[in-house]
């Protein structure tokens, strides 16, 4: 069975919502952290429903709802997230609340809205969606394994126009206690330069992105998705080449088939050495793209990864700064995702043109 990509909706630290224009504007940052560029909230959310929510929730009904929108669907079959952090905000919100009320009269929002099912559990409530409802919490590879759910609902037939999502926040504490960690850099750059930097640490950012997955195939449905795919602590690079192969040999697909290669280097010395002898070898004849210096660095990245392929495909344009070397082909039909999280969750998308 094919798996189609009908719509696909994302808030950023790019302007990428709504009909802005394909990242040919791409935002500056001087830091080592990005903030995501939020809607008016207005338009999805009652004003007064929105005072109770924290950014992540919002982020993720706005964007689940402008995915719908787009694809002119008005209930979804299944509602399915992927976050690393859940909602840390609330999270802290409640810690914090604990210790200063010395554990009594504890107002029980912020522990209502902490856990990491919300967002799902809102966009469900804000649609009255009683369908399958679910989230995945598998750290780096968190949105690839909400990803794999929805397409086996797919391929079992137990739902269809199937919204799924990858969400994200950063906040002040989690941004402190991770930079202490050694996760992100030292001293303030530019975003844009940042894959052009060969020291430790990278950017921290936050973001939602959503998908609607159908199997039915349409004029203007954005792309197919192929296939996906997860492996978890590769013995050496020899092993990921092993996965990567893996994949195309089981979709009748050769390396040279592969119009454009989109890696997660992220600016980080160890990080990107993975990526730097793969383009030596498997993806030495490949056209190559990056994307994490405009969507900053966290678990779930890898949906603007998508979001980005899907696009590409759909417009046929390679936006100029997501290039990492000259392109062999300008409209790519067949575009293969492949990230890694701190070198220990590794994933692989494969995309084409319907």
């Amino acid at each position: 069975m094919k798996i189609y990509i009908r719509s696909a909706a994302a808030i950023s630290a790019q302007r990428t919502f709504g009909d802005v224009p394909f990242l040919t504007e791409p935002v500056d940052y001087q830091g080592t952290r990005l903030t995501a560029i939020e809607p008016d909230y207005k338009e999805f959310v009652d004003p007064k429903l929105a005072r109770r929510m924290s950014r992540i929730i919002k982020m993720g009904v706005a964007a689940a709802l402008q995915c719908l929108k787009e694809a002119q669907v008005t209930m979804p079959g299944a509602i399915i997230t992927g976050t690393a952090l859940g909602c840390q905000e609330d999270t802290i919100s409640f810690l914090t609340r604990i210790i200063e009320l010395d554990e009594e009269m504890l107002p029980p929002t912020a522990f209502i809205q902490s856990t990491h099912n919300t967002v799902a559990a809102q966009i469900a409530l804000t649609l009255k969606c009683h369908q399958y409802n679910n989230t995945f919490v598998h750290k780096g590879i968190s949105f690839e394994s909400a990803l794999l759910d929805a397409t086996m609902l797919l391929n079992e037939g137990d739902a269809d126009n199937i919204l799924v999502g990858g969400t994200e926040e950063m906040t002040d504490t989690a941004f402190k206690i991770l930079t202490r960690l050694g996760l992100y850099k030292r001293w303030p750059l530019s975003n844009l330069d940042l894959l052009k930097t060969k020291s430790k640490g990278t950017i921290g950012s936050e973001g939602s992105v959503f998908f609607l997955l159908t199997e039915k195939s349409a004029a203007d449905n954005l792309a197919e998705l192929v296939a996906a795919c997860t492996f978890y602590r590769p013995k050496n690079i020899s092993d990921i080449e092993l996965n990567i192969n893996k994949l195309l040999d089981v979709n009748s697909i050769k390396m040279e088939d592969i119009d454009l290669v989109i890696t997660g280097k992220n600016g980080d010395l160890k990080n990107d050495g993975i990526y730097e002898i793969l383009g030596n070898s498997i993806f030495a004849n490949s056209s190559l793209a990056n994307y994490k210096h405009l969507s900053g660095e966290y678990p779930t990245s890898v949906s603007f990864a998508l979001w980005l392929a899907v696009n590409i495909i759909k417009r046929g344009e390679v936006p100029v700064i997501v290039a990492e070397n000259n392109l062999k082909n300008k409209s790519p039909k067949k575009i293969l995702i492949y990230n890694h999280y701190q070198n220990t969750y590794h994933s692989l998308m494969l995309v084409s043109a319907c």
